[in-house]
């Protein structure tokens, strides 16, 4: 949307309907997964620098899951978007 069009929309058009509240939700939630995977992946490549397999190990188990949740955000406004359609 252009900026020329956000200027001309009331704040009634603009403030979320509840519909578009879960959107909002799923994609702050997905980018929260994906930055804590983000992070974890290179806390483990540090970790095998520095020879400690070990805390690699958990670091790559937790970036997992982090991913794994971000993903499942994913699908679930994937699945928002495509009832709309």
């Amino acid at each position: 949307m252009e900026h020329t069009e956000v200027k001309n929309k009331t704040a009634l058009e603009i403030t979320p309907n509840a519909e578009n509240k879960k959107g909002i939700e799923n994609h702050k939630r997905a980018a929260t997964h994906f930055e804590a995977a983000a992070k974890s992946h290179l806390d483990a490549a540090k970790h095998h620098e520095e020879g400690n397999h070990e805390k690699a190990s958990k670091s790559t188990v937790e970036a997992h899951g982090h991913s794994t949740l971000g993903n499942e955000a994913q699908k679930e406004d994937v699945k928002h978007h495509t009832l709309k359609v």
